[in-house]
């Protein structure tokens, strides 16, 4: 009895060390599979919102499917940015704006909250649709993807 107790606990732990793993293993190959994307793409957007609703918020998605639509072919990466007011556009109470982020985001448009925002919002990973990014720091962001070589464009009014 005490053996199968023991085996039993030993078989457990290594199923949850295994699933561990290859949680760790798929999260890791999406992130390069991103990167990989970004750099092969041809032409790189990052838009940045940092505005209330409505400012801007319908106006970023026209710009994101225009450069979508004209830029496509040659091979295209998109990022949004969303933080200060602007991150309460990625928040899951904003019903209005749902299905055209998840339309966004399933043409491939990286949804970026930034943490810093989220902390001084009191905003937590469960407010956010479950196809928002988070990055550390919005402006920080922003920084990163202007010195990787790719252009910048400021959402808003």
């Amino acid at each position: 009895m005490k053996n199968e107790k023991s085996f039993s606990r030993q078989n457990r732990r290594t199923f949850l060390a295994a699933g561990a793993a290859i949680g760790g293993t798929l999260a890791t190959t999406r992130a390069n599979a991103q990167k990989a994307s970004a750099s092969a793409a041809k032409h790189k957007v990052v838009f940045e919102l940092n505005a209330p609703a409505p400012s801007g918020w319908d106006q970023i998605f026209h710009n994101m499917d225009n450069i979508l639509k004209i830029f496509g072919a040659e091979g295209v990466q998109v990022e949004a940015v969303f933080f200060g007011r602007g991150l309460t556009m990625l928040l899951k109470k904003n019903t209005d704006y749902e299905q055209r982020l998840k339309e966004a985001s399933d043409k491939g448009i990286v949804l970026a909250a930034c943490q810093n925002s989220m902390r001084a919002m009191r905003v937590t990973t469960e407010d956010l649709f479950p196809f928002a990014a988070q990055v550390d720091s919005g402006v920080a962001e922003l920084v990163r993807k202007q010195e990787g070589g790719w252009s910048y464009i400021k959402g808003g009014e």
